[in-house]
């Protein structure tokens, strides 16, 4: 799954490097114009309930905005992924994914790439610009009003 992730994340135009050793809470550090970014990687497979489950509790604890910046969930079914700012799940210790809702409260990360191109400011606090941050990155998110979550 990591090497999915840093396939994606390079055709995309990202450079992304893998720190030494296993010490750290975060997986890569993705490289943008915007800056560097922690990103920690996770996969599921686990359907339950109408939607997709996902631990999130690393050494028995929640992720911190301390340690990480992104989350990056791979839904493996339905090949999909989800770019989450760590604001957003910064409390949760589980995560439920439902791709087929558009009403699901993490809808708005689904392929949302971009968000690793545009500044912390930029992006808000647990939200999304309303319009796509990087006109040179060859997808849209799935909620962008400016492709409608197609890749170029």
């Amino acid at each position: 799954m990591e090497a999915e992730f840093l396939a994606k994340a390079a055709r995309l135009g990202f450079r992304v490097s893998k720190p030494w050793g296993d010490s750290e809470r975060y997986d890569f550090v993705v490289e943008a114009e915007s800056g560097l970014w922690r990103v920690q990687v996770k996969s599921t497979t686990c359907r339950r309930e109408a939607k997709y489950r996902l631990e999130l509790a690393g050494h028995n604890k929640p992720y911190t905005a301390e340690e990480i910046d992104f989350l990056v969930v791979y839904v493996e079914p339905e090949d999909l992924w989800y770019v989450v700012p760590i604001e957003a799940v910064t409390s949760l210790t589980s995560l439920g994914l439902r791709p087929w809702s558009r009403k699901s409260k993490f809808d708005r990360y689904r392929e949302a790439w971009c968000l690793l191109s545009c500044s912390r400011k930029t992006r808000g606090w647990k939200d999304i610009p309303v319009l796509c941050r990087d006109g040179k990155l060859g997808i849209r998110c799935a909620v962008c009003p400016n492709g409608q979550g197609r890749e170029q």
